[in-house]
């Protein structure tokens, strides 16, 4: 963790500044009827949970360049997840991925608590072999044509279920790379049938309190097919499955151009929205930092989320899923944190009763400059003082790099050999 001498020291540099703009800020949101007090008030109330895998550097099909000070296991992923969330306030959850995170629960529980962090969703892996495994999952998992290897698949994710019920987890992510690379090398109906199968096993093992989301991709591995390759098939799978089934929704699993916030809508109404992996992309999966390539439409998300946040039933899951390629990662978790909850406050500072008038009058002009006003409006002072009131840092990449963390961990962890392809 960082030094909280540190951390006020770096926050009284910045104090007097942040006082007058808060102050200013308040001024011209007042004109317009809002609370700045009640804006920051719902910031701090706002968390999203981080990925325990994005705390080390990822890579691509080709290559993976290891970062100094990686995490060894588990165990430095939280101690990387807990910093994040010291100098954020506002990723107080971590996902695990098994079997990545895999270790004794009491130990998790026991770490986690010791940092001021819970768990979120368990994400399941069965699109990679493990050493001791004893079917492959090279041609699929869930939806395989060979039922041992179906079975196999199926008891991983019951395991997932297990740890999470011991470390106080709710929900769990089922994400497959089944699919097809060919023409006619699988049936597309009989492959779905079989994933639907394998799921209901799973579904079955839920408790009474948990949820399952279903997590579509549109392409990679699978480039011909993918059995959950969109919006659709994933709400298919919800319903099928029963009350305890929602969807997951990755800002990055769409095919270009469309219209996710509209995904959103839908989902909501269908009463299976269950949540989000946050990322951004240019063309594809490309999972990068929240908000650096397209902040608008993540603001447009929000815009749905809040116009519909009085839906009975709604809660959802918000998560991280980034791949962190050529920046520190804690630095990137920290700046996407802010991101997302800077969407998340330009969304409450839309003046619904304004937007609905111009709806019903037709007015598609000042509909869409209604949204522009509170996209364009700069709600940095309401996040950084509602980090200061939290505890946490003004500007946490700048107290971060001022606290050396990194290089500290770097000489205590030994540098990973430079290795393949892959995520971790």
């Amino acid at each position: 963790m960082i030094d909280k001498a540190l951390i006020e020291a770096e926050n009284a540099t910045r104090r007097p500044d942040l006082a007058q703009d808060y102050e200013a800020l308040g001024a011209r949101l007042a004109r317009r009827g809002v609370d700045i007090e009640a804006l920051t008030t719902r910031a701090m109330g706002f968390g999203v949970a981080v990925p325990s895998w994005g705390t080390g550097t990822g890579g691509t099909r080709f290559a993976r360049f290891p970062g100094e000070g990686e995490p060894r296991g588990i165990m430095d992923k939280l101690d990387d997840c807990g910093v994040i969330h010291q100098l954020t306030a506002a990723t107080p959850r971590v996902s695990l991925h098994i079997p990545w995170d895999k270790a004794d629960p009491s130990d998790l529980r026991a770490k986690a608590e010791e940092l001021g962090l819970g768990f979120d969703a368990m994400n399941s892996n069965t699109f990679q072999d493990q050493p001791d495994q004893a079917h492959s999952y090279k041609f699929g998992s869930l939806s395989h044509t060979d039922a041992a290897t179906r079975q196999q698949a199926i008891a991983h994710n019951l395991e997932c279920i297990e740890i999470g019920q011991q470390i106080g987890a709710k929900a769990l992510t089922v994400w497959i790379g089944d699919g097809s690379n060919f023409p006619g090398q699988t049936s597309l109906s009989w492959q779905f049938d079989r994933y639907l199968e394998s799921m209901k096993a799973i579904y079955a093992g839920l408790p009474d309190d948990w949820r399952i989301f279903s997590e579509h991709k549109i392409y990679e591995p699978a480039f011909y097919s993918t059995v959950v390759q969109d919006w659709g098939t994933s709400l298919m799978t919800a319903q099928e499955l029963g009350p305890k089934a929602q969807c997951l929704v990755d800002l990055g699993h769409h095919a270009p151009n469309v219209n996710i916030e509209m995904i959103v809508s839908r989902l909501i109404r269908a009463g299976k929205l269950g949540g989000f992996h946050f990322n951004d992309s240019k063309y594809g999966d490309d999972d990068l930092d929240s908000g650096t390539i397209d902040p608008f439409r993540l603001f447009l998300v929000f815009n749905e989320l809040v116009e519909l946040e009085d839906t009975p039933g709604l809660d959802l899951a918000h998560m991280i899923d980034q791949s962190h390629n050529v920046t520190d990662p804690i630095e990137s978790l920290m700046i996407s944190a802010c991101e997302i909850q800077r969407a998340f406050v330009q969304a409450l500072l839309v003046d619904r009763v304004a937007l609905e008038g111009y709806r019903q009058e037709n007015d598609a002009l000042m509909a869409a400059a209604t949204l522009r006003e509170a996209f364009r409006t700069d709600v940095e002072p309401i996040l950084a003082m509602a980090r200061l009131r939290a505890g946490a840092a003004l500007d946490p990449v700048s107290a971060y790099r001022a606290s050396g963390y990194r290089a500290k961990v770097a000489a205590e962890r030994p540098r990973t050999a430079a290795g393949g392809g892959g995520i971790v």
